[in-house]
């Protein structure tokens, strides 16, 4: 059978179907087209095309070598050189040239205390009085003492005077007798009075005194407390002389000598004052490992005792010099170095840096002018390739 006849057959069958199924009506159903192959020689043209971009991909790659590290940017400086001051930084705080610790010279109640806290003084004002009961009972007891004593002397004068007027009558051991106890008596009354000028001298530590003309910084007595000699009662300063005391780490010790210039500035200033190293001390602490170290200032300055104060004392200057950034210097077992660029590669150079706490350091032989060198340092390693950059 032909095609149209399928076709006419297929119409006649779809006819009766929907005149036996009245007014209901079916969709038609087509056969779905059968995908044809693409032809072989397509296929063909394109595995050969994946191949060419895929080689060429691989020839790219082996041509760029991600594998090999490329130059690193570096930052550089070239030195040169300039002048330099090389400064120790430290912080001190206000003290007095002149202080002193008032203590008691004997042990007792304190009866009265005559100054306060902030009080000017002049030297051998009364401070304060310690019960002197006892004592003035001692000075009577040697008053009376040394009275008794200068009669008995009297007594033996008179004897040996009378003896000795009598000449022949008098047995000669009975002059002499009369003539020791004139000694003797001479001798107790010094005693007595030695006594008696012991007894004043004790009742005058009972009175306390200002030993200095200042300002009572701190008072530490009360009325009714009992004072000893180990106690500080008050300390009184000289506030006319101010200083700024300080402790340098004994890395630096051997550089810090009087005479030294400082720029000093209190806290809570903007402003800096002009001072000098005034003393140094000789002996390093061996538990804190600090030298003690006092600033002055060239004029006068009115501060409280113990504000701190922040000071830069400069231990060098220079008119000329070399520098680098502290993060270019690397240390080692063989000393230090840095890396110097030159076309385009890093080459390590020996150098002899002062080693200070600063953010640069002066650098004394290995580097010349015009060299440019590394500014960081960390990751480089000699004969690297960088990639040159200034800041």
């Amino acid at each position: 059978m032909s095609e149209p006849d399928q076709d006419a057959e297929f119409a006649q069958q779809t006819a009766g179907l929907s005149s036996a199924a009245g007014s209901m009506r079916l969709p038609m159903v087509r056969e779905t087209p059968a995908v044809q192959a693409p032809p072989r020689s397509s296929l063909r043209v394109w595995v050969w095309g994946a191949g060419v971009i895929l080689a060429a991909a691989l020839a790219f790659g082996l041509w760029l070598q991600p594998w090999e590290a490329g130059p690193v940017p570096v930052f550089i400086e070239v030195a040169a050189l300039s002048p330099v001051t090389r400064v120790l930084a430290v912080n001190g705080r206000i003290a007095a040239l002149h202080s002193v610790d008032v203590r008691a010279l004997v042990s007792g109640r304190l009866d009265v205390v005559l100054v306060a806290e902030g009080q000017a003084v002049r030297l051998g004002s009364e401070l304060a009085r310690i019960d002197a009961a006892t004592q003035q009972a001692i000075l009577r007891q040697a008053v009376a003492g040394l009275d008794a004593a200068v009669v008995a002397q009297e007594q033996a004068v008179t004897t040996f005077a009378r003896t000795e007027a009598l000449g022949q009558n008098v047995a000669r051991t009975v002059l002499d007798n009369a003539e020791s106890a004139v000694r003797a008596s001479a001798q107790e009354v010094a005693r007595m009075t030695a006594l008696l000028d012991q007894a004043q001298i004790q009742l005058t530590n009972f009175t306390i005194r200002a030993s200095l003309a200042g300002t009572v910084l701190s008072l530490n007595a009360d009325p009714g407390q009992i004072a000893d000699p180990a106690t500080v009662l008050l300390t009184i300063a000289d506030l006319s002389q101010l200083l700024v005391e300080t402790d340098v780490d004994e890395a630096y010790a051997t550089q810090i000598r009087a005479g030294q210039p400082a720029v000093l500035r209190l806290a809570g200033e903007a402003t800096t004052r002009n001072g000098r190293v005034s003393f140094v001390s000789q002996r390093v602490d061996a538990a804190t490992g600090g030298l003690a170290v006092k600033l002055s200032f060239d004029a006068a300055v009115n501060a409280p005792v113990g504000l701190t104060v922040t000071a830069n004392i400069v231990v060098d200057q220079q008119d000329a010099a070399l520098t680098v950034p502290r993060a270019a210097v690397q240390s080692s077992e063989a000393g230090e170095s840095v890396f110097v660029v030159a076309d385009g590669v890093a080459t390590r150079r020996r150098v002899t840096v002062i080693d200070w706490p600063a953010a640069r350091l002066i650098v004394t032989d290995g580097l010349a002018p015009g060299d440019a060198v590394i500014l960081d340092a960390t990751g480089i390693t000699d004969g690297q390739a960088v990639l040159v950059d200034q800041p």
